[in-house]
């Protein structure tokens, strides 16, 4: 029984599209197709009967149908979308490693035992501050012996000068008495940086880190004792995309938010940009200095650094308005019924649309569907405009409906 249907089904199709005149012959007898060949002329007046309303058609004042055929310069239906303005490379976010402003880490100036530390992890100290000393009895003497031999020195030297006014000795035993005082004040500045060694203190201002040693142990000339860092302001390293670097100043304003104290964004400001692209990974590092009052971040923090650039616009069309050929990329613009092809340059794709470069303007509707058919100029209408026919057709019952 199924099969009988399919091939009675198949005869029908095929009589409607390869038998000349078959929709016309159907259209007589009152039955009409979704699918096949409009009927011509003998759906006119001049086909059908007085009083018959022909297939497609309405009937006329005259009894003749009016033909309901489509037309071969019909007017295409499309959907449109208006050109919006988008702004992009306006933001930048990144993530960068703080550092102190200054660190310093303290090794012992010289070999020997450490005798003692004068201060302990995290107090603040200032430049030339002691925080250790080695033990120094040694060089304590040392230094001692050296200034008794340069006071003796000095007080022969005098008494040489003083024969020598009156005559009384050579000019060789002078040089010598000369020669003896310099030697012994060399002496002794050697014995005074000897004992200054057995001292530990720090170039920076800054705040004491962990130390590395304790009292005691004997530490040699490149043991290290701790670090000192200022902390004052803290310097952000992070690195940016090729296309910023050329909008990158010192002095830009930027917000950085430390990754451990959420909520919370501190004003900082660019203080040094580096001089050179990465080559592997096309970005440029940079250097933000943060102020760091409370005390509150740390070296070796994570930090989002945000900037805020004048950024460049570029119009925003639908996803679907973009069309493709053999020239390039293009789309169809709605401009009072009629369609015109730009050609457009993609700038960026987004989810919600695609940035173009191309002669459009804020507002501008482009054509979003119904794009298949179209042809440069072609008249075109909305999908929720009416059409002509359908116009007419609405106002003709009204016009016949006696008052």
């Amino acid at each position: 029984m199924l099969l009988s249907l399919v091939v009675i089904g198949a005869a029908a199709v095929a009589y409607v599209f390869f038998v000349p005149g078959a929709s016309e012959t159907l259209a007589r007898f009152g039955i009409t197709l979704p699918f096949g060949e409009p009927a011509e002329a003998a759906t006119g007046p001049a086909g059908g009967a007085p009083g018959q309303q022909q297939a497609g058609g309405q009937r006329g004042p005259g009894g003749g149908g009016q033909g309901g055929g489509r037309g071969g310069n019909r007017t295409m239906v499309v959907v449109t979308a208006p050109v919006l303005l988008a702004t992009i490379n306006d933001k930048l976010t990144s993530i960068g490693e703080g550092a102190a402003a200054h660190s310093v880490t303290v090794v012992s100036p010289a070999s020997g035992t450490l005798a003692e530390l004068t201060v302990r992890p995290g107090d603040a100290v200032t430049a030339g501050a002691v925080i250790g000393r080695l033990d120094a009895d040694a060089e304590q003497i040392a230094q001692e012996r050296a200034k008794l031999a340069f006071d003796d020195a000095q007080v022969a030297l005098d008494r040489t000068n003083e024969l020598a006014k009156a005559n009384n000795t050579t000019t060789v035993q002078v040089a010598a008495a000369q020669l003896a005082f310099n030697n012994a004040r060399l002496e002794l500045q050697n014995a005074d940086l000897a004992l200054a060694k057995r001292t530990i203190s720090t170039p920076i201002a800054g705040t004491v880190g962990l130390f590395q040693v304790s009292a005691g142990n004997t530490v040699t000339s490149q043991s290290v004792v701790t670090t000192i860092e200022d902390t004052s302001h803290i310097l952000v390293s992070f690195w940016v995309p090729e296309r910023y670097a050329s909008a990158i100043t010192t002095g830009m304003p930027l917000t950085a938010a430390a990754v451990a104290l959420p909520g919370q964004t501190i004003a900082g400001e660019v203080s040094a940009v580096d001089n050179r692209i990465d080559p592997a990974s096309r970005t440029l590092k940079v250097e933000a200095a943060i102020p760091n009052d409370e005390g509150r971040l740390k070296p070796g923090m994570s930090f989002s650094v945000s900037m805020s650039f004048a950024g460049e616009q570029f119009p925003s069309v639908d996803p679907l308005a973009i069309q493709w050929s053999s020239a390039g990329s293009y789309l169809w613009k709605f401009v009072e019924g009629k369609v015109e092809r730009v050609p457009v340059e993609i700038i960026q794709r987004n989810s919600d649309g695609v940035l173009v470069k191309a002669e459009l303007t804020e507002g501008d509707q482009v054509v979003t569907q119904g794009v298949q058919q179209l042809t440069a100029g072609a008249s075109v209408r909305l999908l929720d405009e009416p059409s002509d026919s359908q116009g007419e057709g609405r106002k003709r019952p009204t016009e016949g409906n006696p008052s």
